[in-house]
């Protein structure tokens, strides 16, 4: 999971860097782990700062910004998968050859030892990362190089990205820049990650353009006006001259294998604010909240027990409002918001060490005792993932006084890896793995858990996009949208192993300069 944005300007005298620093804020949700930048200037000049930190880390302050010249360029936020956090591994990425090409990618190819050993022994190009991010783009480069030629143009870049769509396996939303020429955004044939692409009427006529992963990121900086990039499907925004542009090229350079995104989203990962594929994701978080709902009422009258024991709905903030305070309403419970959140807590989710996680669950969350205090609680989360950040919320409700703890997740067991660009770990760390609600129950230390179903989690979200008619649900079915090539398991693992084994005795991931492009103003 990894937030990316793209913006291509009219005018060559306004500067794009501070749009996508300010988009990036938006998409911070997306990753905390590294921020990066990549303009381009007069004369295909390219502009970048990136490294590990928040975006307001990163870009701390303004003179930094005004070193990325140009009124083009493409950024992103990072959440590590497999790979290490080494400041080499935030992106965007660069090569030089042919012409001058960086990336940002969201998402992860379940073929990234075949794509390596291919561009190593066949294409001779050096890959630096542990990153898939990096292979998608020597993929697409290698692709270009072959054409020869000393200028590109458009139908070479779309004959590079099929090169990319016949390569590579798995999950990906990417937004490239070629140096002087423009900006190519694609999405993967399965449309697994979001990618939406928007225009605003420029100050000095035409149409400036953006890319980005959430449509909240454009509606943010002021593009009226958005699509979404369809599975298979190009759109290339390409600079005319010094002040114009074409209109944008959009080409199904693939056949769309599925229309299916990852519902995984709409439970967690995106705003609620967003609209991705036709979907209001708080509209779909209100439908789960209807149907979790009628869930709790059958588990209750299953354990001889009616609506009226339980007293008061509380959500987990922030994710889970949405589909608590639909629930509460539709079946007649209080709703109160029992936890106050500490807003400068990262997301424990994707905290990769458990001690951490369980730290950070008592530093972000904080119970008022009279919302607690003899009370029979259901607790609402978007979802139960390893079970330690679940049992800390138990445990908080009752030493904040609650007499019972009812736990309900807007999202069915998560039982398998989530591969697609979320590292969820291996399927043993998985609380839901191999059991039963009944045990996990106990694991977390609640009184019962309440899951949503899969079938009344699809059609919750199908409800707000009819047109959607299947989704990625590997981390809930284990069937997984796109094959898994034999021993892809074992090599994440191998990679855990040893990056932890790296960190346990005292490797350091951060070299003093990594090898990048450093060459804006004031360096």
């Amino acid at each position: 999971m990894c937030g990316i944005l793209g913006v291509c300007l009219t005018d060559s005298a306004e500067c794009a860097s501070p749009l996508l620093a300010e988009g990036l804020t938006v998409l911070q949700h997306r990753g905390q782990d590294a921020a990066g930048i990549v303009t381009c200037g007069p004369h295909g000049k390219l502009y970048q700062r990136k490294g590990n930190g928040m975006v307001s880390d990163v870009f701390r302050d303004e003179t930094l910004l005004m070193g990325l010249l140009g009124c083009m360029g493409i950024s992103h936020v990072r959440y590590p998968t497999a790979g290490s956090s080494a400041n080499a591994e935030a992106q965007p990425f660069y090569v030089n050859a042919p012409y001058g090409i960086s990336l940002a990618h969201n998402g992860n190819l379940v073929n990234a030892p075949t794509l390596k050993r291919f561009l190593d022994a066949v294409e001779h190009r050096h890959i630096n990362t542990d990153s898939d991010s990096e292979l998608l783009l020597n993929i697409f480069a290698a692709a270009l190089q072959k054409t020869g030629k000393s200028r590109t143009n458009a139908d070479d870049l779309f004959t590079a990205c099929k090169s990319i769509y016949t390569q590579c396996v798995g999950a990906y939303a990417c937004v490239a820049m070629i140096a002087g020429f423009g900006i190519i955004a694609f999405r993967d044939p399965h449309g697994i990650r979001p990618l939406v692409y928007g225009r605003k009427k420029s100050r000095t006529g035409g149409y400036d353009y953006a890319f980005a992963s959430e449509s909240v990121a454009l509606n943010f900086l002021g593009f009226d006006e958005f699509w979404d990039v369809l599975p298979g499907q190009a759109v290339l925004v390409q600079r005319k001259n010094q002040d114009e542009q074409k209109d944008p090229i959009i080409r199904q350079v693939y056949p769309a294998l599925a229309y299916a995104p990852d519902i995984f989203e709409y439970v967690y990962f995106a705003r609620p604010d967003s609209v991705m594929d036709g979907i209001n994701v708080h509209h779909s978080r209100l439908a789960m909240g209807v149907s979790l709902g009628k869930s709790v009422v059958q588990k209750l009258e299953s354990m001889g027990l009616s609506r009226d024991d339980v007293d008061v709905v509380i959500p987990v903030p922030d994710t889970s409002r949405n589909s608590a305070l639909k629930l509460a309403n539709e079946f007649g419970w209080t709703y109160s918001e029992g936890f106050v959140k500490n807003r400068y807590i990262f997301r424990t989710f994707i905290m990769r060490e458990q001690s951490t996680r369980i730290k950070s669950v008592r530093r972000k969350l904080s119970p008022m005792p009279s919302e607690f205090a003899n009370k029979n609680v259901l607790i609402v989360d978007d979802s139960i993932v390893r079970g330690t950040t679940s049992r800390e919320i138990v445990r908080m409700a009752r030493e904040a006084g609650a007499a019972k703890v009812y736990f309900a997740s807007a999202a069915p067991p998560v039982r398998y890896r989530h591969i697609y660009g979320i590292d969820l770990a291996d399927d043993r760390e998985l609380v839901a793995f191999g059991k039963s609600e009944y045990e996990v129950a106990d694991i977390i230390e609640a009184d019962a858990v309440i899951y949503q179903s899969l079938p009344n989690l699809v059609e919750a979200c199908r409800s707000i996009n009819p047109n959607i008619k299947e989704f990625e649900d590997g981390v809930f079915s284990g069937k997984y949208i796109t094959e898994v090539p034999k021993g892809y398991f074992g090599h994440l693992e191998e990679v855990r192993e040893f990056n932890a084994h790296q960190k346990a005795i005292g490797v350091e991931f951060h070299a003093p300069d990594d090898i990048a492009l450093y060459n804006y103003r004031g360096c």
